[in-house]
């Protein structure tokens, strides 16, 4: 196939990965997203055309992105979306992305000794990644997503529709500040918990992420404690609390959880090996 203006193929354009090689664990990945994304093709097409030139309009909006991503601008903010249990959710500055570490969290939740009637409170939902993911496995469940932010609320609330879970409730609340009295199964959340003084911080993708959804007080644990002293009266008779927490945080949390009068407390690990989920039942 002729290319008469010098158009780069898909396979040129690939090999670019290496520029990004110490920016980005992924570089390959994160190319090849960039490229699906310009072509509005999967990522297979890509390796089963490789010989296809992109045109010039498709050339101008991949070296757009792929400066930005240059500069350490997250690939889900770039593409305004992030897969997460198999679900492709809108992303936007407003929230955190969705990590595939978290998906530990529906997989716990989905463990507990729960019916198909539960009702389910996620608490700062950011994009609704856990309620949703939670939706898409019970269709049961009575679910409700809330967080502070009305961005946030406004993101969680699209992709709930794209998906049509009636059987999700997207509204805006300061953890339990804005919940009805009722009590829940299960009480799931994934809060803010790093320390200000990480250096993490300064570093990848969460330079570009609001500080709000990532940083507490009290070395990372005023959320995580506020949740759990507070949880009681939204919980029924051996209803459940799932949390996620940082890698150093496993021991503190058991701690607050067991001050607080919960019981059957455990702290599971992520596919690294890391102190990732806290649960406590309460008995």
């Amino acid at each position: 196939m002729s290319n008469p203006v010098n158009f780069p193929t898909i396979s040129d354009v690939l090999i670019r990965s290496h520029e990004l090689a110490e920016l980005s664990d992924s570089a390959r990945l994160d190319v090849e997203v960039l490229l699906s994304y310009v072509l509005g093709k999967d990522r297979t097409f890509l390796y089963a055309w490789s010989d296809t030139y992109l045109d010039d309009q498709q050339c101008r909006q991949f070296e757009l992105l792929f400066k930005r991503r240059l500069q350490g601008e997250p690939v889900a903010y770039l593409t305004g979306c992030r897969e997460f249990w198999s679900l492709s959710l809108k992303v936007s500055s407003a929230t955190l992305i969705p990590r595939p570490e978290t998906e530990l969290l529906v997989e716990l939740a989905l463990s507990l000794p729960l019916n198909n009637q539960s009702s389910i409170l996620d608490l700062g939902t950011g994009t609704g990644a856990i309620a949703l993911a939670l939706a898409s496995e019970k269709p049961g469940w009575n679910i409700t997503a809330v967080d502070a932010m009305a961005d946030a609320v406004q993101l969680a609330e699209e992709n709930r529709q794209q998906f049509g879970f009636d059987h999700v409730q997207v509204y805006q609340s300061d953890w339990f500040s804005n919940v009805k009295i009722q009590q829940f199964d299960l009480v799931v959340s994934n809060p803010p918990y790093i320390s200000a003084k990480d250096k993490h911080l300064q570093q990848g993708d969460v330079r570009f992420e609001p500080r709000s959804a990532l940083v507490a007080d009290d070395l990372g644990l005023s959320d995580l404690r506020s949740i759990i002293v507070n949880t009681h009266s939204y919980l029924k008779p051996d209803g459940w609390l799932l949390l996620e927490h940082g890698c150093d945080q496993g021991e503190a949390v058991r701690h607050i959880m067991l001050q607080a009068g919960f019981h059957d407390v455990v702290t599971h690990s992520d596919l690294a090996g890391m102190d990732r989920a806290s649960v406590c039942c309460n008995r």
